[in-house]
């Protein structure tokens, strides 16, 4: 069926319909994009390119469309520390939430609580702003959620986006530079995938009815949240402890006993990418430095080998190889961070770069500064629903 031309949908059939856009342009994105060889890209750079840069100059980079240098760099990492303070009221509102909810929820009601207090109604001032807060929102999450309310450190501004981080969760018996180093190159890795991913089209699209950033982030927080987009990072570093072992022929068993039961196999495949997710080489090379030895660690080397060899059988599955999800878990785990639930935070935190970017794009860049209009897609009435017109 070739749907109406008055429609505006010509060049469209019935087989495009109820498929979640999968595929189908809306619009630009000027911050990123993916190839099937390389990956994303953060305006034009390849994401092994940039994995060793401090978080706060790809936050540069994404707002700017530039990477900066030297002094620009000094400069930002110092706006961002002007910005970063957080009001002492969030403190109250997350000391009662339900400790078993999912700290993704808290993230969304946290990052609502600060626009509630903390608002300029100004597009990137706000995305700016929510940036240099996150480190203490989250740090603060945490410690309320675990039950660690009392004698938080100070936020010492003075620091920089991770060190904030690990210094208002105060761990003990940690290595807390290997924490930073991890933290740093997952935020960098995170911050974002091109323009059509469920949370950023999400946060988008409620920016443009003109609702806040701060309300635009706290709904990409909670489309985030789901088991089949964020909480995926979550999923595989459980199905990596559920493995239990790193024999080669032990783990292939398991990868083939998964298939057989028709279960995922997490950390393996990806929609654009026809290669090892260079996000994943990233962290398997990091592993290597820090910590080679690790259980977990030689689990999922182990599978790195084993499991596209054996995905590769199914002539169905395009990209077999590892993607961005299998090592970080692991990694986080092996500085301290042991709780799978709290890894989709991480993801939040580092993406709220990415959406916050294109939001500002999509509200007063595009369109010779007009910016995109409100999004309103459209449905086609089904056969059943028109039976009362007759």
């Amino acid at each position: 069926m070739l749907l109406g031309q008055d429609d505006n949908l010509l060049n469209l059939t019935s087989a495009h319909l109820n498929i979640g856009l999968r595929g189908i342009p809306v619009g630009t994105c000027r911050t990123s994009f993916v190839t099937p060889e390389k990956g994303v890209h953060y305006c034009g750079y390849p994401i092994s390119e940039l994995a060793d840069f401090l978080p706060e100059d790809i936050v540069y980079l994404l707002f700017n469309k530039e990477l900066p240098n030297p002094e620009q760099s000094k400069e930002f990492v110092s706006e961002l520390q002007s910005r970063g303070e957080v009001p002492s009221e969030i403190n109250s509102i997350l000391s009662p939430l339900p400790k078993n909810g999912h700290p993704m929820d808290w993230l969304s009601i946290g990052i609502h609580s600060l626009g509630m207090m903390a608002s300029n109604n100004d597009w990137k001032e706000d995305a700016l702003d929510l940036i240099a807060k996150m480190p203490r929102l989250l740090g603060l999450i945490f410690r309320y959620r675990e039950g660690r309310g009392e004698n938080i450190p100070e936020d010492d501004l003075s620091l920089n986006l991770v060190e904030r981080f690990t210094n208002t969760l105060d761990l003990d018996n940690v290595d807390r530079n290997a924490m930073n180093k991890i933290l740093s190159t997952y935020l960098v890795l995170h911050m974002d995938h091109g323009g059509g991913n469920l949370s950023t089209f999400a946060g988008k699209a409620v920016a443009s009815g003109h609702a806040t950033v701060y309300s635009s982030m706290a709904g990409a927080m909670n489309a985030l949240s789901g088991p089949l987009h964020g909480r995926a990072n979550q999923s595989c570093f459980e199905f990596v402890k559920k493995i239990g072992t790193f024999d080669p022929d032990e783990v292939e068993d398991f990868v083939r006993g998964e298939l057989a039961a028709k279960r995922p196999v997490f950390g393996f495949g990806h929609a654009v990418l026809r290669a090892e997710d260079p996000r994943a080489t990233v962290q398997f090379a990091l592993g290597e430095k820090l910590c080679p030895d690790d259980e977990y660690f030689k689990t999922i080397r182990t599978l790195r080998e084993v499991a596209p060899r054996v995905l590769s059988e199914n002539p169905k599955i395009s990209n077999p190889n590892a993607n961005v999800d299998i090592a970080s878990g692991t990694l986080l785990n092996y500085v301290g961070l042991t709780k799978p639930e709290y890894y989709t935070t991480f993801f939040g935190w580092a993406r709220v770069a990415g959406i916050g970017a294109q939001i500002i794009d999509e509200r007063v860049v595009m369109r010779d500064g007009k910016g995109i209009p409100i999004y309103r897609p459209k449905y086609i009435a089904e056969e059943q629903s028109l039976r009362h017109l007759d």
